[in-house]
């Protein structure tokens, strides 16, 4: 047996085996020791055991075609050298910034070694001599001949054999990486979901050839085409409400992205099965009829598949998504961009930070909000995270919303920030333990279901936070921005939603899927009088525009492409990413056209809506020119400069503000210093339903 053994290892196919399982077990090392994956079930942990022999055998059987033996030796073990170097240079970046190396980056070697700096050597682990202890040991048995160079030529059919088989071992992993996860390769959620279905090598490739594409895009821009956006930006900018410019003039700003939250949620009561009524988020409801609180009740979600990060894109910098994938994937890490918080840092001298109970590299959020000018981003790095106060899309928000407050109290003020919660994230899995109480929906879908009692979860975690804003001082030197990010329910479960909206699930057409997109949009300015709910229809491409109007801060030179929702100028034409849209006369999705305030369909589109859609064309049309091409590269503005994202370290940041309260001191504007050096932490009170219940006599 060992004799036919070390025969079959003396082949040539049998020494690219050798090397597939070497790397094999190297990758399944990586994967389990260095990695944080995120491995949720059984399906997971089989693909991810699958996925490296794919890609390396594909790689290694290249050398089998080769004729002249010890040139074929030598390229399987280059071939096998190099993918070897790519997972241990990955291991060595995702030591130091929680993430996998792009093509991007590594054409950019110089600013990694940067980033490592001195601490490079540090980590270093004795246990990497595992990695490349082979590369000594598999030439000297071929120099002691225990591994002899076999003089057997590989007939091509043979090798193609073997490639074949590794193309079809991939088709296999493709497969069940789109049954567990669908849309992988479209929407490209983040680098550890590719890694972790994939790969390190088919992630790497795929990432090359999204580089290469972007990049011969950007290479055709010129500045001639920023000029034609630039004309398209002056002649669309809307005029501020000379009465409210500026009423929030050196205010924080504070974003508390509700996640999931449609309008159809606002003022909602859900009946239980003995027919009590249950206010679903009677705080969020409250601050909705304020009179500090401006809100909106036809304000439209403009996402596509980018979902939480097109949101993101559009608020921040007021232009669209993609019309396929994520923007902050694909070019977050290429593009320039002018977004809100380089601007108030660099105009108004805001601090910023982004805090996120989940990966820093979803959605790619840790590269592209250096490139908007994000100063610190707290991560799920940063938070005590663990199986009792999460689920698969991060820390829930109630022990978030308390642990951001250690790292928020040190930041100088005025201060930019945004709080992205995730409870209310399909599927809406059941609360647990004494955060379980609020009734389940009765309908067929279980998914709708559940739905109501994670948004009353988020509305009591989102109180209890405005409640300590209140007790640390920050509430009335702030202006609270409350967004809904994209639909909750989907197209698809829209019927069955139907009998708890007062319809019936017949008669749901086009017209009422796309009221189903509207989604809350508040400004909340405490001492304000004269807030209210407005009618006017608007989109997340103009809250840029009317934020920092409120602020005082013109965007009249600004490249953005929405309008301030205050202004007389504002043009209610509300653009989908899908070329659909809405106006307060007419609503067009999927090809239908419907009157807007009565949703009766028109049979012929009038030449009144032929101009809107014209105009949405347009606008969707500069979108994809800025992005594309990355034009803003091409933009100056006295004012502004463009963002370095090399600026910007998120390790450490705790430590790096608490240096600057150190050398500020006196002049230290944070509320840690601002308490007498002393912490505002306790001043955060949190209660499960539970106890809410009792307290409420329920």
């Amino acid at each position: 047996m060992k004799n036919k053994l070390g025969g079959w290892l003396n082949g040539r196919i049998g020494f690219i085996f050798l090397l597939v399982l070497l790397l094999w077990m190297k990758a399944l090392f990586a994967y389990f020791v260095e990695f944080d994956l995120g491995l949720d079930n059984a399906l997971q942990y089989f693909i991810l055991l699958i996925n490296p022999l794919a890609s390396s055998l594909l790689i290694l059987s290249f050398s089998l075609y080769i004729r002249r033996e010890k040139l074929a030796y030598i390229t399987a073990f280059v071939l096998y050298a190099i993918q070897l170097i790519l997972l241990f240079a990955n291991i060595m970046y995702y030591r130091e910034f929680t993430d996998f190396l792009t093509v991007n980056t590594m054409l950019g070697v110089g600013k990694v070694s940067g980033g490592l700096g001195e601490s490079a050597l540090q980590l270093l682990h004795l246990s990497d001599l595992l990695y490349f202890i082979d590369l000594f040991i598999l030439p000297f048995l071929l120099w002691k001949k225990k591994l002899q160079v076999s003089t057997q030529r590989i007939r091509a059919r043979k090798a193609f054999a073997v490639s074949l088989g590794a193309l079809l071992l991939f088709s296999g992993n493709l497969f069940l990486a789109e049954t567990s996860r669908t849309g992988l390769l479209t929407r490209n959620f983040s680098r550890s979901y590719l890694v972790k279905y994939l790969g390190m090598n088919v992630y790497t490739a795929l990432d090359g050839i999204q580089t290469y594409n972007t990049y011969q895009v950007r290479a055709e821009a010129s500045p001639n085409e920023l000029v034609e956006v630039q004309g398209y930006t002056r002649a669309h900018f809307a005029e501020p409400n000379s009465e409210l410019f500026g009423i929030a003039k050196g205010k924080n700003v504070i974003y508390i992205h509700l996640e999931s939250t449609q309008q159809f949620v606002i003022d909602y009561k859900l009946k239980d099965e003995n027919g009590e009524e249950h206010e679903v988020m009677p705080f969020i409801n409250q601050l909705y009829h304020d009179k500090s609180t401006f809100s909106f009740e036809n304000f439209f979600h403009q996402v596509s598949a980018g979902k939480t990060s097109d949101a993101e894109t559009l608020l921040e910098n007021s232009l669209f998504g993609l019309s396929q994938g994520s923007l902050f994937s694909q070019m977050g890490d290429k593009n320039t961009f002018y977004a809100a918080p380089a601007i108030l840092n660099q105009t108004q001298g805001y601090s910023s930070a982004a805090f996120h109970g989940n990966a820093g590299n979803f959605w790619n959020r840790n590269e592209t909000y250096k490139r908007f000018g994000y100063q610190n981003f707290f991560d799920a790095s940063y938070y005590d995270v663990n199986e009792d106060n999460s689920f698969q899309y991060g820390l829930h928000d109630k022990p978030f919303f308390q642990q951001s407050v250690p790292y928020l109290e040190h930041l100088q003020q005025p201060f930019y920030t945004k709080f992205i919660a995730v409870s209310n994230h399909y599927p809406y899995a059941p609360l647990k333990n004494d955060e379980a109480g609020f009734p389940m929906a009765a309908t067929e879908d279980k998914t709708i279901n559940g739905y109501f009692a994670t948004e009353n979860y988020l509305d009591r975690s989102v109180e209890e936070f405005v409640n300590y804003l209140k007790a640390s001082g920050l509430y009335e030197n702030s202006i609270l921005v409350f967004y809904g990010d994209h639909y909750g329910i989907s197209e698809s479960r829209n019927q069955s939603m139907a009998g708890l909206l007062g319809k019936d699930s017949q008669s749901w057409n086009n017209y009422d899927q796309i009221q189903m997109q509207k989604v809350p949009l508040m400004f909340h300015i405490p001492g304000q009088e004269n807030g209210g709910i407005r009618s006017t229809y608007g989109g997340q491409v103009d809250v840029l525009p009317t934020l920092l109007h409120l602020l005082g801060v013109n965007s009249q030179e600004y490249p953005f492409l929405g309008q301030d929702l205050f202004s007389a100028q504002h043009n209610q034409m509300v653009a989908f990413r899908n070329g659909d849209f809405i106006s307060p006369e007419y609503t067009y999705h999927r090809g239908s056209l419907y009157h807007t305030q009565t949703g009766g369909i028109i049979s012929e589109m009038p030449s009144e809506a032929e101009a809107v859609k014209e105009q949405v064309a347009t606008q969707l049309a500069m979108s994809n020119k800025i992005n594309n091409g990355d034009l803003l590269r091409f933009y100056n503005n006295e004012g502004l400069h463009p963002v370095d994202p090399t600026d910007f370290v998120y390790k450490n940041s705790l430590e790096r503000l608490e240096t600057e309260e150190r050398n500020l001191a006196e002049k230290s504007t944070s509320v840690y210093s601002r308490n007498g050096g002393q912490t505002t932490k306790d001043l955060y009170e949190s209660k499960s339903y539970k106890t809410y219940e009792l307290e409420n006599g329920q």
